[in-house]
């Protein structure tokens, strides 16, 4: 093995504590349009690497590096356990996705995704629309999510894989996936949020929302009979599921003390900030479900979709995300460990079986 001693300029990458041997960091700049990116690709043994881009008006350089080797990782192992010929890739561009974002911003950031000659292929994430992913393919091949690729916005798949996850979880905890009466803390109403709650509702769920969109909480007031709280109390409501459907690293030591629901289960990528974390939610008796494995329909809409509308094999494979976690948590009981861990056992046995 060569010996090798990061240089100043290479540390922060190959030094930093989400750095878990990442095959490309590319560090992105199209000054004309204002475009700072970072496209990080973490492992390309099952194919090509998969993995939304993301728009965050990031306070620092570092923070965005952090997000970027954090969420291709976890695309790597989303993709591995789904059981898709796909490696993990994440792309996030440093903007406020309200004022930055432009038609030649995501261009440009195209140009880029195409010289990567289709090692990385892009989607839609946070702060990317449908219509921005058609941009990008302006310039480049290597995307999907769009109407030339497949059944375009993801969204629907993963909030129907995140419901289909939930109703794994209740019956591992409750005896039943039946989810009348059943009260659900559904933290953050975008897309994906909303959508599920409104799945959750439709189930005979009672609802409590929170979001720092104030119509969207209004609105699911209004047309889901929710009751409304407070984002930053909505990991610690009196209900039996709590499902975060924000951003990442919301289960941390400040607030898995006040979890007072007895499943987690959400849309969010990154929720646990650290595993210790996840040990800590395990000792409490709640039970999370890995959320690479249950916000994986996005993905799987996006890898077999074909252009022409028909859903079915995608919806089946995004509904069979509830065998795969019912599996998860028998064998977290079985193996005295948490679910994460066995989620990262199977996206380890499914790439040792390919390298």
């Amino acid at each position: 093995m060569n010996a090798f001693t990061p240089s100043l300029a290479t540390s922060a990458v190959f030094n930093h504590i989400e750095y878990d041997d990442h095959e490309d960091v590319v560090f992105v700049r199209d000054k004309k349009h204002g475009l700072f990116a970072i496209i990080a690709v973490h492992d390309t043994t099952l194919g090509p690497a998969l993995g939304g881009c993301r728009i965050w008006p990031y306070a620092t350089p570092e923070e965005a590096l952090t997000d970027a080797l954090r969420l291709s990782r976890g695309m790597t192992y989303k993709n591995a356990v789904a059981d898709l010929p796909l490696g993990g890739g994440k792309a996030v561009i440093i903007a406020d996705p309200k004022k930055d974002k432009t038609p030649e911003l995501m261009q440009a950031f195209g140009r880029h995704v195409e010289r990567l000659s289709g090692t990385y292929i892009t989607a839609e994430d946070v702060g990317v629309s449908p219509d921005d992913m058609e941009q990008v393919a302006k310039e480049t091949g290597h995307v999907r999510g769009t109407q030339a690729t497949g059944l375009g916005d993801p969204s629907p798949y993963t909030a129907l894989g995140v419901f289909c996850g939930i109703q794994a979880a209740a019956e591992h905890v409750f005896g039943s996936a039946d989810l009348t009466g059943k009260s659900v803390s559904v933290q953050g109403l975008g897309h994906v949020g909303y959508d599920l709650a409104a799945q959750l509702h439709r189930a005979g769920a009672k609802l409590v929302v929170s979001d720092i969109n104030e119509a969207a909480v209004a609105r699911a007031v209004t047309e889901l009979g929710a009751t409304a709280i407070e984002t930053a109390n909505a990991h610690a409501a009196d209900v039996d599921i709590f499902a975060p459907c924000a951003l990442g690293a919301g289960l941390n030591a400040q607030t898995v003390p006040g979890i007072r629901a007895r499943i987690i289960a959400g849309a969010a990528n990154n929720q646990l900030k650290t595993p210790d974390d996840g040990v800590a939610l395990r000792k409490r008796g709640v039970l999370y479900a890995p959320d690479y494995v249950i916000n994986a329909g996005g993905v799987i809409s996006i890898a077999l979709a074909k252009p022409g509308g028909n859903d079915t094999e995608v919806r089946a494979k995004t509904e069979a995300i509830r065998a795969t976690l019912g599996n998860i948590f028998r064998r977290s009981e079985q193996e005295n460990s948490t679910p994460e861990a066995i989620a990262d056992r199977l996206a380890h046995e499914r790439l040792q079986a390919h390298k």
